[in-house]
């Protein structure tokens, strides 16, 4: 009997200790409970010599329904087949100062679901916040930089006014 409880206990001390081993590796990679960060890819923004040439060699070539800002791309979001999502890719002038500081000729744009928690959050870990959150009716928006110096653009989108933004522009999406 005594055998038979020195092993359960050995059991119990090795589970806990294995616990509090993975929990101590985690803690500094540990997500605040229950916040989402980024969710998807919301745009893929890049520098180009004549973007007008660019976006009608895209539509040519690789059939992306394009208009004067890009293309986007429409999709199902995973958590709710019944949500679309979209994407935005636009090609921007060689001399754009959208992306400065950053001295990159690309930009990427993540969705997320709580911009304004999120915010918090990326501030307390120390992470570069260039703006404040902009508000739009197809979402929220604020800039980071990375550690390499590449600025993000984080995207709280607004799909359904998002749509209707480009239902009003008469644009097509890319499906």
């Amino acid at each position: 009997m005594k055998k038979l409880i020195f092993i359960l206990l050995l059991i119990v001390i090795s589970f806990g200790s294995g616990f509090a081993f993975k929990a101590a590796l985690t803690t500094s990679t540990r997500q605040t409970a229950g916040l989402k960060r980024v969710t998807g890819i919301g745009g893929i923004f890049f520098k180009c010599k004549d973007p007008a040439k660019v976006r009608a060699w895209y539509q040519t070539h690789l059939g992306l329904h394009t208009n004067q800002y890009g293309a986007v791309f429409e999709w199902r979001q995973g958590a709710d087949t019944l949500k679309k999502g979209f994407t935005q890719w636009s090609p921007f002038a060689e001399k754009t100062t959208y992306f400065e500081p950053s001295g990159k000729d690309f930009m990427i744009n993540y969705r997320v679901e709580n911009l304004a928690e999120l915010i918090v959050q990326l501030k307390k870990e120390g992470v570069a916040v260039l703006d404040t959150m902009e508000t739009v009716d197809y979402g929220k928006f604020v800039h980071i930089m990375d550690i390499e110096g590449n600025k993000i653009e984080l995207w709280q989108p607004n799909d359904i006014e998002y749509e209707k933004l480009g239902a009003k522009m008469g644009a097509q999406t890319t499906k």
